[in-house]
């Protein structure tokens, strides 16, 4: 945790987390948006998950990417922590694994940014709420 010195400290962390927060709540109006779903169980948390999720959002807001990103719980892929999940506009989500810092710089400029895909696909083995409930 960073020590605030100063009322311009203040206003920097404010504005940092405010920013921060700003990228969640766009959740109620996704479309259009890059999503990234962080798996955040407890094999995701061990294997890093927390810090590839912060280290997404920060980049976004570097790179002015309008982007909202949420965690989740296990999706199955226990072997390949930590585990994300991404969704561009118009795309069927892409689950990458093994993500670190490094492959999540690597998603983001390559996939999310210029829409080449990156080594590390996982095969999805599962399907959303919706499907189930369109059949």
């Amino acid at each position: 945790m960073t020590k605030i010195k100063s009322l311009a400290d203040l206003k920097k962390l404010k504005g940092d987390l405010q920013s921060k927060i700003a990228l969640r709540e766009k959740s109620d109006t996704p479309e259009g948006r890059v999503i990234v779903k962080v798996a955040m169980s407890t094999c995701g948390i061990a294997s890093g998950a927390k810090d590839v999720m912060e280290y997404m959002i920060d980049e976004f807001e570097k790179r002015s990417i309008d982007a909202i990103v949420t965690q989740t719980g296990c999706i199955g892929y226990c072997y390949a922590e930590p585990t994300v999940e991404i969704t561009l506009p118009g795309n069927e989500p892409v689950v990458y694994g093994y993500v670190d810092t490094r492959k999540a710089d690597e998603i983001i400029e390559k996939y999310i940014k210029n829409q080449e895909l990156v080594d590390g696909i996982l095969p999805v083995n599962y399907q959303t709420i919706e499907k189930d409930k369109e059949e």
